[in-house]
């Protein structure tokens, strides 16, 4: 055989052999991985198993520990609610057994009770026929029906019941005076608000005259932009309306309303009306006034001779001119003051200047700037206390009113003083044909009473003083015709402020020697 073949023979089966081994080789060795691999799947499989179980195991503990927790908490709420069921059980049955004890201690009460009205009804019946034999005997004895008794008794009863009424009123009266002045003031302020009264009207309101209504127009300005700027800057409000070639200016304060009055009269007569002009001439007018009124203070103290005055003080003095009271103004009247406490000053042998120098002073506190809540008197006492016046003259202006005590001989010379020129007819607005009659009027009134002898109404009507007779009228009887007159005059007659009755009962013991 050719050895060539035969190689290729050898080498074909070597290769065929090699094969079937390399064959046998790979299918047991695959066969080995395959028995591993299955093998670990069932390892892992019996840890992920035996995971699975411990944690189904825990979960089951904890879901039975959470529900014997649940179940202790509701049996422990169960034996709470019915620990409070028992105890309010109980508190409700010893209630009902002392509801029931306490019901039959009433009827005991009761039936005790009824006995008792029964014995003391039957006690009333004696005591009634008693009682009616009684009043037979003393009318027998007295010789007088119980009826007749009865009017004498109460005949006698009324005289004490009119003195002890008296007395009450009298009481009454002298507490009211206490809280007298707080109610007066509401009194005033509501009065004020609900009654227009004349003098108001014409003392808070000025009328500025034009020459035609055109102006009006040019007064209120594109959008009422003129009159709103003079009213904010003056604090005065102008009313235009259909009255002929006329504006009001109204406001309270004097002051302001002259400054409005003379800014309208530039602001007319100029012709240029805008707010920016608005606000210079306001303001011009505002320096003028003020210079205007310095030099009135000034030359007041220099015609009454009045020297080293504060220069504030001399301010307030010349804002008195711009102020009046009941129409009378409040710079003339304090003129007419100090010349008037001058003159007395001097018949009493005391010193005029000072009294002069109070009596102008006196009502200073109605024209501070800022109008704080105190009297006119007590706020012009500490003006001048703050501006270094003498004691004399603070006590002068601040007890001129009576709001503090006189310690001084001046003080009571300004407070006359003052009622003088205040009360003298035709100082205050008041027709003197009124004024009389009212005068009059108030005498008739106090003469129509039994024991009066005579009457005079001074201080300008603002004090009636009787006069009667001690013989005639006791002190009891003296208090009641006080109180019955003032009644009376307060129905029937009409009149400023008020009146102060004063009944004067007195026992003169007359002799001559001869």
């Amino acid at each position: 055989m050719d050895p060539i073949l035969l190689n290729v023979i050898v080498a074909v089966g070597s290769l065929i052999v090699g094969g079937l081994i390399t064959n046998i080789y790979i299918n047991k060795s695959s066969n080995r991985k395959s028995k591993q691999i299955i093998q670990e799947a069932h390892e892992k499989a019996e840890v992920i198993k035996r995971d699975k179980i411990l944690q189904a195991k825990e979960k089951f503990l904890q879901l039975r520990t959470e529900h014997e927790n649940y179940i202790n908490e509701r049996n422990s709420a169960n034996q709470r609610t019915e620990s409070r069921l028992s105890q309010k059980e109980t508190s409700l049955n010893q209630k009902i057994e002392e509801v029931q004890r306490k019901q039959n201690e009433l009827n005991l009460i009761k039936t005790n009770l009824t006995a008792q009205l029964e014995v003391v009804s039957k006690k009333q019946s004696e005591l009634e026929k008693s009682h009616y034999e009684h009043i037979e005997k003393l009318e027998k004895i007295a010789g007088l029906s119980a009826e007749e008794a009865k009017n004498q008794l109460v005949e006698s009863l009324k005289g004490e019941a009119k003195s002890e009424a008296a007395i009450q009123i009298k009481d009454i009266i002298d507490e009211a005076k206490l809280t007298a002045n707080t109610e007066a003031k509401k009194i005033v302020i509501e009065t004020i608000q609900r009654t227009a009264a004349e003098n108001a009207i014409e003392n808070t309101v000025s009328v500025f005259n034009i020459e035609s209504d055109e102006v009006k127009g040019r007064i209120i300005g594109r959008e009422g932009r003129n009159i709103r700027a003079l009213e904010a800057l003056t604090g005065i409000e102008i009313i235009i309306d259909d009255s002929p070639d006329a504006i009001i200016l109204s406001g309270f304060d004097p002051v302001r309303r002259e400054i409005a009055r003379l800014s309208l009269h530039k602001l007319v007569t100029d012709g240029r009306i805008h707010p920016a002009r608005i606000e210079e001439v306001v303001a011009k007018t505002k320096k003028q006034i003020e210079q205007e009124i310095i030099e009135i203070g000034k030359r007041t103290t220099i015609d009454l001779g009045i020297h080293n005055m504060h220069h504030e003080l001399v301010r307030m003095i010349g804002r008195m001119k711009y102020r009046s009271s009941y129409g009378q103004n409040l710079l003339q009247h304090s003129r007419e003051v100090a010349n008037l406490c001058a003159t007395m000053a001097a018949e009493l042998g005391l010193n005029p200047k000072l009294a002069k120098r109070a009596g102008l002073l006196h009502d200073i506190g109605k024209v501070p700037d800022n109008e704080p809540e105190l009297p006119h008197a007590i706020l012009g006492m500490k003006l001048a206390e703050k501006f270094k016046e003498k004691p004399e003259i603070c006590n002068a202006i601040g007890s001129h009113h009576d709001e503090v005590e006189m310690d001084s001989l001046i003080a009571p010379i300004v407070q006359v003083c003052d009622a003088i020129s205040g009360a003298r007819p035709g100082a205050r607005r008041e027709v003197v044909e009124a004024y009389i009659q009212r005068l009059n009027k108030l005498e008739e009134l106090a003469l129509t009473y039994p024991g009066v002898v005579k009457t005079y109404a001074i201080q300008a009507g603002r004090e009636l003083r009787v006069i009667v007779g001690a013989e005639k009228v006791t002190d009891m009887e003296a208090d009641q015709i006080s109180i019955d007159l003032s009644r009376k005059i307060q129905d029937e007659m009409t009149y400023p402020g008020q009146i102060k009755i004063t009944v004067i009962r007195e026992t003169r013991a007359v002799n001559y020697a001869k």
